[in-house]
């Protein structure tokens, strides 16, 4: 794997090389968070921080991927705007998120929201 191992509960979300680095990452752990982002996406960039904070306030595995760097990702995500959150659970996506900005604290709502159902 390329990418820098993370896991929940690490200070920084895990940057994915590609679609392979991400269906590793999702594997690796029962509950994943990833932001698609792209580069010169200053909406994209403001949740960097919000996403680390994230990772340090909940078990929830925390990465970041750039779809531009792997087209296949755009069509098989629907990727249609970005930053887009897209919540894993055993390895398949089970909700997701394209609101723009969203603070530390709607995130947080919302992963646990769905890990209560679990």
């Amino acid at each position: 794997m390329t990418a820098t191992e993370s896991s929940g509960g690490d200070s920084r979300p895990t940057r994915l090389a590609d679609e392979a680095d991400l269906d590793a990452f999702v594997a690796d752990h029962d509950v994943a968070l990833v932001e698609f982002f792209t580069e010169g996406c200053s909406i994209c960039a403001s949740m960097e921080p919000v996403l680390g904070n994230v990772a340090r306030a909940s078990d929830v595995a925390v990465a970041l991927v750039n779809p531009r760097d792997d087209p296949p990702l755009v069509d098989r995500f629907a990727v249609q705007s970005v930053p887009l959150l897209v919540l894993f659970a055993d390895g398949e996506p089970v909700d997701r998120r394209a609101e723009g900005f969203v603070g530390a604290d709607d995130v947080l709502a919302w992963l646990e929201e769905y890990t209560a159902q679990r």
